[in-house]
């Protein structure tokens, strides 16, 4: 009987590459795309990194929330860099492929810098929390050290998470379907085309990804709203107040943005959904490059900041 397994799969054809069917098939859809698609990441881009230059230019942005704004700009830019250039390449491609490396590859950065920016929120909740009900402590608690060691920490977390991903990947047996009906590679495709069963495997990624963003989702909604009560209740409406709830709104935003898509994916089997390729562009592509710029338009001071910086080394126009 073991004889037999064995021979069984040494007669498997190793798949060395994997075929993609993109967005749609259509050659005008393709070029409509690519005009959308292009013209939204070189206009969002350059405004992701101006977030990145002012925080760390500007001598008046030194909050901790800057500097936590600062990374989610940089893994946001990170995060829809893994599977946009490629989809905006292969908009010209008549067979779109990656390779098993580059796949994997592709999946391990995903879900890295994904589960990064999960983590990193969490972290900028914890910030928010600090500065709305303990503000006269507010410095001592989240100071710069805190604030590396916590995004380390977000780093690492994600590290870890998709290291789990990619080993149960990894060791499944992949004989003869190759095409993956999406543009990109993730979990829920590559698991679907293996040549074993892979209920277990599903289990443990259903709970790594979906159990894992549906607790910190509902947890992160949870600590804004107890934020914005305390606001309410305890402050007038000052300045400063309505300058703390446009925050938390603001976050609530991006929370809302980050883990609804993420929850549609992988909180459930790895079945395929007709919106699966729509919720897939958004939560890899538009959604994590919209995230900081949300964010800074409604806050005045990091708006203000980025005019000047503008003004003084782009328009060079010195005040």
């Amino acid at each position: 009987m073991k004889k037999c397994e064995e021979m069984e799969v040494a007669n498997y054809t190793r798949v060395t590459e994997f075929v993609l069917t993109g967005l749609s098939q259509a050659r005008e859809v393709q070029l409509v795309l690519f005009v959308l698609f292009l013209s939204f990441y070189l206009f969002i881009l350059p405004v992701n990194i101006l977030i990145i230059f002012t925080v760390r230019l500007d001598s008046h942005l030194t909050s901790p929330m800057y500097f936590l704004l600062a990374n989610l700009a940089f893994l946001d830019i990170w995060y829809s860099s893994i599977t946009a250039p490629k989809m905006l390449v292969d908009f010209f491609v008549e067979r779109k492929i990656i390779s098993f490396g580059g796949c994997i590859a592709q999946l391990f950065f995903l879900h890295f810098v994904g589960a990064s920016e999960m983590f990193l929120l969490t972290v900028m909740a914890f910030d928010r929390y600090a500065a709305i009900c303990r503000p006269l402590h507010y410095a001592t608690i989240m100071n710069r050290r805190l604030c590396c060691i916590l995004v380390a920490v977000s780093w690492m977390g994600g590290f870890i998470h998709s290291i789990i991903q990619v080993a149960l990947i990894v060791r499944l047996p992949f004989c003869g379907p190759n095409e993956l009906d999406n543009y990109f590679c993730d979990i829920t495709q590559v698991v679907r085309i293996a040549c074993a069963n892979t209920f277990a495997e599903e289990l443990v990624m259903i709970f790594s990804s979906g159990l894992i963003s549906v607790v910190c989702f509902i947890a992160l909604l949870m600590s804004y709203a107890f934020l914005l009560v305390m606001l309410k209740k305890h402050s007038g409406s000052g300045e400063s107040t309505n300058r703390a709830m446009s925050t938390c709104y603001s976050h609530i935003t991006i929370v809302v943005l980050m883990f609804g898509p993420s929850i549609y994916i992988y909180a459930r089997p790895f079945d395929s959904f007709s919106l699966d390729k729509i919720v897939s562009v958004f939560h890899t592509v538009i959604f994590p490059l919209l995230n900081p710029i949300i964010y800074t338009l409604r806050n005045k001071e990091i708006k203000t900041a980025m005019r000047k910086l503008v003004s003084r080394y782009i328009l060079c126009q010195e005040k």
